[in-house]
């Protein structure tokens, strides 16, 4: 493992508060190592001190926050609590959880700081001023194995302290404390709890991060050495449209399992595909996570996939529900029964999560999870802790409580969009009112480059010629693969073709037209019906034009082919209506802020009817101004819930035409 320490990038920090800034700097340099810490894992913290307001200095201990990430964390994540007051909480012989943090929150100087981490009073027992912890994968791999903590020692001799695992929090503190009762603190350089991670510490923040590298590369070059004629598991898989229309299903039995939306993501990468290949490796993910906090976030086993994904999910269920059982008592709340990750044979792994963020931290511990437990496979097994263990900590006090608290989800959270010319105008803004209301998009357009526009995780941007079959459904797949299914399509690709009347209609101004404006969205809905089937309340959502209710001479190629395809949604309305499928129509008039309308060609409009540009823009009986997000706006409501109930409607967003009216 790399020492990211760089002299002059720390002087910077410390110019700005030596100790604090010190503290932030390693810890984001901790942080930027996904094999030691992963989402909010690991804490650290500094010893200091501060005046209250009375003018009196305080001893404190700046320590992590919940919430906060150690790859971005900042001097506001290092809430100050009063070390006199950890340090009498150490003395107690018992203290519940829920009062623990209780008292934390009575210990901080400033009160509108946020929470300290669960290990505050076990970082301000460890007599050294920094204090690093991480969860560092090779470690607690070597942990995993049948011969764990004597290969620690091997590896450590006596400068690390190896400790059982105990749950975090005051009992680990005690633990702690207690084992290190009659142990000279300077012959120490670290403490490994099994399972769980490790501690180094010093008076010197340099020497506190280094010490970690040295201690974490000398477990890596451990493994190295014992992996190096063994070699991990590789393989690949290439899903097929059958393995789509599974995962489709799947994720809709998963969203009715969770009594909500959710996302799935099949991985066929060579770690993936090369774990699915194993011959136990139902067995492997089933024994349980690398970590035990990483049942809070995946749950405390996988499912298991073969040919029936569906099936899969129904044991998952039935083997939560026993270990749920097996383990709890009146205190506890049965949380959901959907698996959070799984391994399909032969194929791959497959990741669920109610939204996008939490999809990416499944699939992020899964990964370093598979490639832990093939290296502990080559020390003589995988093995975890009981059961019992892993459900302590799913099951822990303080995250039941958050159960309690959880804000209300974004409408479209676990939704996926699907949205075609997306590049620009009424297709951009539709891409950007469904990422803010929590959606994920597929966003297919034609023009060059258009993908570096969007830079949201959230979004799936596709170069796609959606007047070619074989280019559309490479993308639906594409998109199922990556977020599960299809619930939403917005049909938006289209063209204005020059103005011709039908006596000088060229043929290809005509068949231009007719291809994208009308056949294109027959390609495309034909190709979804199949996802939108499995899809979560799915809809679509066809984006026409004022010209079908009201058409203009000279545009006869547009009226007609947009007068078709409202047509076709109509059609399509009577069809999909059976497997719950809504299909409603758009007619947007005049919405300059799209690519078609140029300030020259404002002007000129303007001038033809000799008026000013603001005038010929809010020419409507409502005198205003319609823009690209008014559309998405009137989009968003027809494929959500308001109007749940209705289908083969045809709505005007024009600000009022007298013609149509």
């Amino acid at each position: 493992m790399k020492n990211r320490w760089i002299d002059s990038e720390a002087a910077v920090r410390a110019s700005e508060d030596k100790d604090l800034g010190l503290r932030v700097y390693t810890s984001q340099l901790l942080g930027a190592e996904a094999d030691l810490v992963l989402h909010g894992g690991g804490n650290t913290s500094v010893k200091g001190e501060l005046q209250n307001i009375f003018g009196e200095t305080e001893s404190v201990l700046f320590v992590k926050g919940s919430g906060w990430d150690l790859r971005t964390i900042e001097s506001a994540g290092f809430p100050a609590v009063k070390m006199d007051h950890l340090l009498r909480l150490g003395e107690l012989d018992s203290l519940s959880d829920s009062e623990m943090m209780r008292q934390l929150r009575l210990a901080l100087l400033d009160p509108t700081a946020p929470t300290p981490s669960v290990e505050a009073i076990l970082h301000a027992l460890i007599p050294h001023k920094y204090v690093d912890h991480s969860h560092a994968d090779a470690v607690v791999a070597i942990s995993n194995s049948p011969d764990g903590e004597a290969r620690l020692q091997e590896i450590y001799g006596d400068e690390v302290l190896i400790l059982p695992y105990t749950m975090p929090g005051f009992i680990l503190a005690k633990q702690v404390a207690e084992a290190v009762a009659d142990v000279q603190w300077s012959s120490l350089r670290g403490i490994v709890l099994l399972h769980h991670g490790i501690f180094t510490f010093d008076e010197d923040a340099q020497a506190s991060y280094s010490t970690m590298i040295e201690l974490v590369s000398k477990a890596e070059q451990y493994l190295e050495e014992k992996m190096a004629a063994a070699g991990l598991a590789a393989a690949t898989y290439a899903p097929c449209v059958d393995d789509c229309l599974q995962l489709s299903r799947l994720r809709r039995s998963a969203a009715d399992v969770m009594g909500r939306p959710v996302l799935l993501r099949l991985e066929t990468s060579n770690q993936a595909a090369g774990f699915a290949s194993m011959e136990n490796c139902h067995d492997l993910a089933t024994r349980g996570p690398l970590t035990p906090d990483h049942t809070i976030h995946t749950k405390a086993f996988a499912a298991k996939f073969t040919d029936d994904l569906v099936a899969g999910l129904k044991q998952f269920q039935s083997e939560y529900r026993d270990y749920f059982e097996k383990h709890s008592d009146e205190s506890h709340q049965c949380l959901d029964s959907m698996p959070r990750y799984g391994v399909w044979r032969d194929k791959g792994m497959v990741y669920l999560a109610p939204n996008q963020k939490r999809l990416g931290i499944v699939q992020d511990i899964s990964g370093h999870t598979i490639k832990s437990i093939q290296q502990a496979e080559h020390l003589g097994g995988w093995q975890t802790l009981p059961s019992q263990d892993l459900f302590d900590v799913e099951y822990w006090e303080l995250e039941q409580a958050k159960l309690k608290t959880s804000a209300k989800a974004p409408e479209f959270e676990g939704k996926v969009v699907l949205v075609s010319g997306a590049a620009s105008g009424i297709g951009r803004a539709c891409v950007q009112s469904f990422v803010e209301q929590g959606a994920v998009v597929l966003a297919l357009d034609i023009a060059k480059g258009f993908e570096a526009q969007f830079e949201s995780a959230a979004v799936l941007p596709v170069h796609c010629d959606v007047t070619d079959s074989v280019a559309i459904d490479s993308a639906l797949r594409q998109m199922v693969i990556e977020f599960g299914g299809i619930d939403i399509v917005v049909s938006n690709a289209g063209c204005f073709p020059a103005s011709q009347s039908l006596e000088d209609m060229e043929d290809s101004n005509w068949e231009a037209s007719q291809q994208l404006n009308l056949t294109s969205h027959m390609k495309l809905l034909r190709s979804a019906v199949p996802f939108l089937k499995n899809g979560i309340n799915p809809a679509v959502v066809i984006v026409a034009s004022k010209n079908v209710p009201a058409p203009g001479p000279g545009a006869g190629a547009y009226s007609v082919a947009k007068a078709g395809l409202t047509q076709m949604a109509r059609v399509a309305a009577l069809e999909l209506g059976s497997a719950g499928i809504r299909v409603n129509v758009l007619h947007p008039n005049a919405v300059y802020d799209t690519a078609i309308w140029t300030d020259e060609v404002l002007a000129s409009r303007a001038a033809h009817y000799g008026v000013s540009v603001e005038a010929y823009k809010t020419s409507n009986v409502l005198r205003t101004e319609v823009a690209s997000v008014d559309v998405a706006r009137a989009v968003a409501i027809f494929a959500g819930e308001s109007l749940a109930k209705t289908t083969g409607a045809q709505l005007p967003i024009d600000g009022g035409n007298e013609r149509v009216i």
